[in-house]
């Protein structure tokens, strides 16, 4: 009985030591990077005025981990890294404060893999958002994820709020690949569709990882009509169901229609109260991307539309068709109302 009378305010005392716990926490944390950045930054001034060569950097190390034995982060690896990292965003005005926010092994991760500064900010801001470990970034930038964000086609904008519609866009890929399908030139939809479910770990990691499967061939009852969804997902993060529907050949405006179809049986029929609204994907084996645009357009249910491929190349095309550089920063500028 005690115990129910008192409930609301141990609540409130456990929520208030999670809090600070996290503040302290993210303190040590920006006090590392801030650390490691005015090492970096004094070992490249001292090269640059006395002309020291990379002797400096062994020292250092040397000396450094014999005044601190048993403390890490001060191999000579990581001192040249403190380096780099200076010189990375020095004069970045814009990236220099937000670098303090992530760990610096995320922050080792996206300076040593991402070629430029908008490359760089996208995974500073999703690491900061949504909490990746350095495993998980790793896996999303070797996807390609943030060329992936930029072209996907969906209608999210229009459909979605504004809550879900990023976690939703990095759920879309714009091309898939489907390298562990065991398929004959001549290949159908149903042979396409069991081989993902014949190798649905496979797929589910390629789709992204926040992904459980729940069936293939799902069907639904609408009037007097039987639908069959070709594979319907359930996705962790937005809390949703996500139909999808495979096509072997190009995209057609009346797959959107068709898919829309899905979504409100879905919502109706399926969805739990506690969820969030239903999302289509449609995976094709080519599109035209102004056509997928116009046939979005007007559509009222949130909907995807990405292709695949059977072999773990990218596309030649796909640096051509990235957005201009103006075009991303307006796009990453979403994130900064957080």
């Amino acid at each position: 009985m005690d115990i129910i009378i008192y409930q609301p305010f141990v609540n409130e005392i456990k929520e208030l030591i999670q809090r600070k716990q996290f503040q302290a926490i993210k303190m040590i944390n920006t006090e590392t990077i801030n650390l490691y950045w005015e090492i970096g930054e004094e070992i490249y001034r001292q090269q640059r005025e006395k002309g020291w060569g990379k002797s400096i950097v062994q020292i250092l190390a040397k000396e450094l981990q014999k005044e601190f034995p048993g403390t890490q982060g001060y191999s000579a690896a990581n001192l040249w890294r403190m380096r780099n990292f200076y010189l990375t965003y020095c004069n970045s005005e814009k990236l220099a404060p937000l670098v303090r926010e992530i760990s610096w092994s995320n922050n080792i991760a996206i300076m040593e893999k991402c070629k430029d500064d908008l490359q760089r900010e996208f995974y500073i801001q999703m690491t900061k958002r949504f909490g990746w470990t350095k495993r998980v970034l790793i896996n999303f930038i070797e996807a390609k994820t943030y060329e992936k964000y930029l072209l996907n086609q969906t209608n999210f904008d229009l459909t979605l709020p504004e809550e879900r519609r990023i976690q939703a866009k990095l759920a879309v890929k714009d091309e898939y690949t489907f390298d562990f399908a065991e398929l004959s030139p001549e290949y159908t939809e149903h042979e396409l569709e069991v081989q993902l479910v014949n190798h649905i770990r496979a797929f589910l990691i390629e789709m992204g990882g926040d992904f459980s499967f729940l069936g293939n061939q799902y069907h639904l009852v609408v009037g007097s009509r039987d639908l069959y969804i070709d594979l319907l997902l359930f996705h962790r993060r937005l809390r949703c169901l996500v139909a999808i529907e495979l096509k072997i050949g190009e995209f057609e405006a009346e797959y959107a229609g068709k898919m829309q179809l899905y979504l409100t049986a879905l919502d109706e029929q399926v969805k739990l109260p506690d969820e969030n609204s239903s999302i289509g994907i449609i995976i094709c084996k080519s599109k035209d991307r102004t056509y997928v645009e116009y046939a979005l357009k007007r559509s009222n249910v949130p909907i995807g539309v990405a292709t695949y491929q059977l072999c773990s190349s990218l596309p030649d095309n796909m640096k051509e068709m990235l957005p201009e550089p103006e075009e991303i920063v307006r796009r990453l500028g979403i994130f900064e109302k957080d």
